[in-house]
């Protein structure tokens, strides 16, 4: 530069005035920064490009969700009969009053009655909630002594006093005694105890007849308890001697095939 040129520039710039200089660079990032960038970034440009792809993958998705939803899951279930509505104790079940349901196995108890044939004409021995599944052991029959041992009977009872068969209901424990009349209106001895912590399966109190499964149907102070073998000895015909009476005991009692007189 002249220098007369140079001193008019110097004479045209205040003093002390900065000198610009052209702005510093900075280099681009390398590759390796880039990839250390955040995830949200890359996924970005991961969508951008690919957009198709991103797209057909939700709608696949979407579509999975709504069919799961709309499909009910596919699972085994078991026909069985259950009380079309509430049924009370002693009725004789007709066609119309057991009803088939298709239900889940895992609520399946055991003996529960899937064939019509096998309860027409059958009486309850405890009464049904609409919906309930029954089994064998509510039926008057020889389901009534389920769990009752090998050797147990369903023995009927004739209870000298029928309006105390109140008291009792199905799967009580009870003591049948008897008494002897002196035929002078007083006893003739002490009373017997003839069967004792004998479970009770049905009653007359809870309504309907016995029919063909006792071979009659006067029911009147009618009890029907589960025995062993000694005790129904004891308590057949035993009605003819005297006058039967029940004694309500705690049911920590021996099961009836086991328990003695």
């Amino acid at each position: 530069m002249p220098a007369s040129t140079a001193s008019k520039f110097r004479r045209g710039r205040p003093r002390n005035a900065p000198i610009h200089t052209p702005a510093t660079r900075h280099p681009a990032p390398s590759r390796a920064h880039a990839a250390r960038g955040p995830l949200p970034a890359r996924a970005r440009a991961w969508l951008l490009r690919n957009r198709r792809l991103a797209v057909a993958l939700l709608l696949c998705l979407a579509a999975g969700i709504s069919v799961h939803q709309l499909t009910p899951p596919s699972e085994t279930k078991i026909q069985v009969l259950v009380a079309a509505r509430d049924l009370p104790a002693g009725l004789a079940v007709a066609k119309s009053d057991l009803v088939p349901r298709a239900v889940p196995p895992e609520v399946v108890p055991a003996g529960a009655l899937r064939d019509w044939q096998d309860v027409q004409g059958r009486q309850l021995a405890a009464p049904l909630s609409s919906g309930q599944i029954p089994t064998d052991a509510q039926l008057l029959g020889p389901g009534l002594l389920t769990g009752a041992g090998a050797e147990a009977a369903a023995v009927p009872v004739r209870l000298a006093d029928p309006s105390s068969i109140q008291l009792v209901s199905a799967g009580q424990v009870v003591n049948i005694v008897l008494t002897v009349s002196d035929g002078l209106g007083g006893t003739g001895g002490k009373p017997e105890t003839l069967a004792a912590g004998v479970p009770v399966l049905w009653t007359s109190a809870q309504g309907g007849k016995t029919g063909d499964w006792l071979g009659t149907s006067d029911t009147d102070g009618l009890m029907v308890v589960a025995a062993n073998p000694a005790q129904a000895e004891k308590l057949a015909g035993a009605s003819t001697r005297g006058k039967l009476f029940f004694v309500l005991v705690p049911s920590a009692h021996r099961p009836a095939a086991q328990a003695g007189p």
